[in-house]
């Protein structure tokens, strides 16, 4: 069980990109108070483990009433991956101060779709098709967690890697997140290749 829910927890943590997300984080809430940061970050929390718990639950029902396959999931998704990667290591910037802050912003734009985007809710339909739901749900909460904490200790980490090593960071992950992407493209094209053939 704990190596399943590692085996998890390993492209979920990819897909979410933290570091990415801190570097976004750090600039909607740098002007703000503690106590400001601190409940962005617990809505932000709520807002993407409720996305991921609900995509969970109902996204196959939805695939399943459409006649999408697992094939199909795949090879869309690794295709929307890809393309989220490249944009993420193209860029300058991750989209930094494009929005202003708000009272809301830890649902919207921090929760989802920086949290639980698209990359995220992919891997999640992904893994419960080898692990099962009960693993990819104990793997997402951890890596929710686990992004809490990091935006808790923006301020610390921004000390100690700086602005640059955070962007370095961010890069590294969105080139572990394109070979990801050419990985779903490639198993999605076989279970294709054997649903045509039978």
């Amino acid at each position: 069980m704990l190596k399943a829910i590692s085996l998890a927890f390993v492209p979920i943590f990819v897909a979410m990109d933290a570091v990415g997300v801190l570097s976004v984080f750090i600039a909607l809430t740098r002007r703000l108070g503690k106590t400001e940061r601190r409940k962005i970050i617990l809505e932000s929390m709520a807002t993407s483990i409720g996305m991921c718990f609900g995509f969970i639950f109902l996204g196959k029902v939805v695939f399943g009433w459409l006649g999408i396959t697992s094939g199909d999931f795949m090879v869309a998704g690794g295709i929307i991956l890809f393309i989220l990667a490249i944009n993420g290591l193209s860029s300058q910037e991750k989209r930094r101060g494009i929005m202003p802050v708000a009272k809301n912003s830890g649902v919207v734009p921090i929760g989802t779709p920086l949290i639980a985007g698209p990359a995220v809710l992919t891997t999640l339909l992904i893994l419960m098709e080898h692990s099962g739901v009960s693993v990819v749900l104990i793997a997402v909460a951890l890596n929710i967690a686990l992004v809490g904490i990091v935006l808790a200790l923006s301020d610390w980490i921004l000390l100690l890697i700086g602005e640059a090593g955070a962007e370095v960071l961010s890069r590294i992950v969105h080139l572990f997140l394109a070979a990801m992407a050419v990985m779903m493209i490639r198993k999605g094209m076989k279970e294709l290749i054997l649903l045509l053939q039978s």
